[in-house]
This record gives structure tokens, sequence and C-alpha cells, in this order.
């Protein structure tokens, strides 16, 4: 008779779905990034595709959707449309949280869609033509100085960090040059490798492989201290610019609307991958710091994040519409 209860309520579990079976994804994921190949996300997507497989925590393939535009609006816009979908992640930066600040074209923001983690703070580095002229970053003020509006800088949106960094260093030096916006990283870096425009703001993980080339020049560090893979380059503050350094962050989001296994689901895969060798290797390549927070971090990160990023593009002189 015990037996036959004991039956009776494991077939009761299993036919109301137990929660421990939980959300497994049966078909192939969508990462979709905002940036075209080769920028910063769709660097850290890939990367992170290639790691889960490595690691064997995701059960299919993760396929990476590059959807360029808007400053990030048409991912995010993109990721809202597939409300409830729960085979759909994004992959998010700091330029979500600061776009919708800018531009009233920004319908759709981080807080309409499902915090996932944080998984990265990523500084950043002001690069030269490894070949110009300039070997420090006031150098290049002061040729900016010399040729007011002459000398250029490749990035990506009028509210992403590159841009940011550029308000702030033009306010404290009274220098001006012009800001070139590329859709893609590969396109940013073509530019300054062919000589079309003179300098740029990039991450490390961008960079990387064109500075141990020998291709680019490190000027300055767009962070509070100095990166283990540049201790000879100054921070912006070390070398005579007192501003800001403005933060990046990198992180994951869902649809609107998944079940909460889901969340649950995608918040171990990425705590589980944040603690493996693999991860470790990729952080120490990169120069990112890790930045792992679960989604009720994240949501309180949002805030935070946001009071910051006003306060900084108010000094930098940027308009705010939020």
């Amino acid at each position: 008779m015990k037996k036959q209860i004991v039956f009776a309520a494991l077939a009761v579990f299993v036919a109301s779905g137990a929660p421990a079976q939980g959300f497994k994804p049966t078909r192939p994921i969508e990462a979709v990034v905002h940036t075209g190949p080769g920028g910063g996300s769709d660097v850290l997507a890939r990367a992170v595709a290639l790691m889960l497989e490595k690691e064997k925590l995701l059960p299919v393939r993760m396929q990476v959707v590059n959807k360029p535009g808007g400053n990030g609006a048409v991912a995010a816009a993109y990721l809202a449309e597939k409300k409830g979908d729960p085979n759909t992640i994004g992959f998010f930066t700091g330029v979500w949280l600061n776009n919708p600040l800018t531009s009233v074209e920004a319908r759709v923001t981080l807080k309409d869609l499902t915090p996932v983690a944080r998984l990265v703070l990523e500084p950043a580095v002001i690069a030269v033509k490894a070949d110009a002229p300039y070997k420090t970053l006031p150098d290049f003020i002061a040729a900016a100085k010399q040729s007011p509006g002459q000398l250029k800088q490749s990035g990506g949106s009028v509210t992403s960090r590159d841009n940011v960094v550029r308000q702030l260093l033009q306010r404290n030096t009274g220098a001006r040059w012009a800001f070139i916006s590329f859709p893609g990283g590969g396109e940013r870096i073509a530019a300054l490798l062919g000589g079309h425009v003179n300098m740029m703001v990039i991450e490390p993980a961008e960079a990387g492989e064109h500075i141990r080339a020998g291709n680019m020049r490190v000027l300055a560090q767009v962070s509070e201290k100095r990166l283990p893979g540049f201790p000879d380059v100054p921070t912006l503050k070390e070398a005579g610019f007192d501003i800001p350094a403005v933060p990046q962050v990198r992180g994951v989001v869902a649809p609107p609307a998944i079940p909460k296994e889901n969340v649950a689901y995608w918040e171990d895969v990425f705590r589980k991958l944040t603690r493996t060798g693999s991860w470790r290797k990729f952080l120490a390549d990169n120069q990112f710091e890790d930045g792992y927070q679960n989604s009720t971090e994240l949501v309180k990160f949002y805030d935070e994040f946001t009071d910051r990023m006003r306060g900084i593009l108010q000094e930098a002189g940027i308009k705010l519409v939020r």
C-alpha cells in the first residue's frame, strides 16, 4: 500500500510539471546585439556563445543577431516585439540606458525588458594609429587646439561613451575636434587604421589584437586605475585631465513577459559561466572587470547607473529629454 501511495505521488509530481524541471531551450537561441560585426557587444556575445558551448552550459546553439541602428533602439524594439519568447536574449550596454535620456524616439527602455544579469564592467582606452605624431593625450589636445575642428575621432552613437568622453575633454580643455559616427566597431577601427580619422575611444577587447600587432598606440586609459595590460599608460586624471571615468556596463536581458522559470534558467546559466576558467581567462585577456549581478540586483543598478550618467551627460553639455 505504501509503495502505491509513493508511486501515485510521483505520478502527480511529474504530471504537474515539477518546478525542478524548469525551462530548458530546445531550439537555437537568438542573442540580439545593437552593434554590427566587430562591435563590442558583437564580440562579447560571440565569445559568450563559444564559452557556453565549450563549458556545456547550454544544450543548443546560440546565434548572434545584429540589429544596429538608433543607438540601441532598434535592438531594444526587436526584443520588445519578441514578448514572451523564451528563446531570445539580448546583450545590452550602457547606451541602452543613456539613449532614452537624450532621444524622444527611444520608446523602449531597459525597464520595458526583462532583466537577467549584469556581466562585466568595462574600461576603455584612447588610441591613435601607431605612426601618428601624438605620443601622449596632451599632444593630441594641443594639435586639436592648433587646428580647431580639423582632427577627427571615430565612434559610435552620440550617446556612446566615445562621444561623452570627447565632450568632457573638449569642455575641460577648450579643444575642438570632429566626431564621425559609424554603426560597427570594425568600421570605426578601419577608419583609424586607414588614416581617415585621428583618434578613437575603444574598449580593450576590440583594440587588443591591433595593439598587440603594433598598429595602435594607447595614449590614455578611461578608468579609475591603470589596467594590468597597460601598466605604463596613464589614466585620464594622471594625464592631467580632471574628468570622470565614464563607466561602461554589459549584461543580458530578455523580452518582456517571459516566465519566471525562464529568468531563473538564464540567471543560473550566466552565474555558472562567470565561475568557469574560460570566463576568468576571457576577463583577463580583455581587461574586463567581473561585474556579475543577478536580475534583482540589476534592476537596482539601472537606477544607480542612470542617475550617474544623467550627471555626466549634463556636465558634457548634452541635452537631456528625460
